[in-house]
């Protein structure tokens, strides 16, 4: 199948879903368009559509009971929990750090960026207005963390690219613990430098508390220790338990510990909304994932990548930036990027953990492009304009950068 066929489709997939079209029937859309210019049949068209679909399946019901996990975190407190306690501990002294590391371990425990931002960002807020700090380097501070703790996290884009390469997911993760941390100290202590440090005049107020009802620190971080201790089971003692189990039993001993039973049924409701829709995005990304597959796209870009010293290496990571950019999703991106280039990536060698861990890094690069709902989220949630917003992009693109970059020199340092 031809790769300029696949290219245009993706094209008017980019367009549509940047001129407000659902992403879903964006994406369905130019996956027919695509295989239809690129000399395939409508019906083999379809075939591949459904084929690519059919790749996704098993991620998405994963994705959907890690909603347990996720709407628990959430909805019993035990994110805010956390939060608070990261922030007020390491005070006003530290106030950068104790933003990112708040954001990125919400991140790394299995809650989404966006809630995760979403989450810290009322504190974050009245830290501002008594420091005088500007709202855009506070939100640039939690996005840093929540990108470096996206790598680390079993979240849904971990949790494909972990799948489409065969690989163990606490493995994943855990490949880029490095580069998260080099990250972090990234984000914090050379991004912060850039960043203006006052707006306004400081207002003398306290910095309020948000909630008197919300868990222990100790019992909120239960959820996520079981979790990864039962996901550590496998590399550790070769027992295996799969994270359609680990995650959701993660999510039932918090919820046991933290005693809110009575939040059972809306900690449910509220997980299986929000991997509803990225399941449901997972079915257009699925489409255009198996159009892409067959065609000849990654070929050419193995062409093109030839020519560096590392031209097979960097194929993982620049599949990720490539199709983070396309979709202005690190779910969906890693998703295309690993369903299309997994098997040519572990031909050249490079083991299916490094494979989906260096897709999933390159995936943070340009996933906050505004055509995605990450970039209006999250500029929302803190109150900024569009133009301010579009100032925190370099920022962003340079720490997702960073992360890719300490992902493929993890890489090459262990192979």
């Amino acid at each position: 199948m031809s790769a300029w066929g696949a290219f245009i489709g993706l094209l008017i997939s980019i367009f549509l879903i940047i001129r407000k079209t659902s992403p879903v029937y964006s994406l369905i859309l130019g996956a027919l368009v695509g295989g239809l210019l690129g000399g395939v049949s409508l019906s083999g068209t379809v075939s591949l559509m459904i084929s690519g679909v059919n790749d996704v399946t098993p991620v998405i019901v994963r994705i959907l009971t890690a909603g347990v996990l996720s709407g628990i975190l959430v909805k019993t407190g035990a994110a805010a929990s956390i939060s608070n306690t990261i922030i007020h501990k390491l005070g006003e002294r530290h106030v950068y750090l104790a933003l990112a590391f708040a954001t990125m371990l919400l991140t790394a425990i299995g809650v989404f960026i966006d809630v995760a931002v979403i989450t810290v960002a009322p504190i974050a807020l009245t830290i501002g207005r008594k420091l005088a700090v500007p709202r855009g380097s506070f939100l640039l501070m939690m996005i840093g963390g929540g990108k470096c703790g996206n790598i680390i996290s079993p979240n849904p884009n971990t949790i494909i690219a972990a799948e489409n390469f065969h690989a163990d997911l606490y493995s994943v993760m855990y490949a880029n613990l490095i580069p998260a941390l080099v990250g972090l100290l990234f984000t914090v202590y050379i991004i912060g430098r850039f960043l203006p440090k006052r707006e306004g005049v400081a207002l003398n107020e306290e910095i309020e508390s948000r909630g008197e009802n919300l868990p222990s620190f100790a019992a909120s971080m239960v959820a996520p220790v079981v979790t990864i201790a039962l996901l550590s089971l496998r590399p550790l003692f070769q027992l295996s338990i799969d994270p359609m189990i680990a995650l959701p039993v993660g999510g039932i001993a918090g919820i046991v510990a933290m005693r809110k039973w009575s939040l059972m049924t809306e900690s449910l409701t509220y997980g299986l909304r929000k991997m509803s829709d990225v399941s449901i995005l997972l079915v257009g990304t699925g489409t255009i994932a198996g159009v892409i597959k067959a065609s000849s796209i990654k070929d050419v870009l193995l062409e093109v990548l030839s020519h560096t010293n590392m031209g097979e290496i960097l194929l993982a990571p620049v599949s990720g930036v490539l199709m983070s950019a396309a979709t202005a999703s690190t779910t969906a991106g890693a998703t295309v990027a690993s369903s299309s280039f997994a098997d040519i990536i572990l031909a050249a060698g490079i083991s299916g953990v490094w494979g989906a861990a260096m897709i999933n890094a390159g995936a943070t690069v340009l996933d906050h492009l505004p055509h995605g709902s990450f970039f209006h989220a999250t500029g929302g949630v803190a109150d900024i304009s569009i133009r301010d917003r579009l100032k925190l992009i370099p920022y962003e693109t340079l720490i997702g950068g960073v992360l890719t970059a300490g992902s493929v020199a993890a890489y090459l340092l262990v192979r």
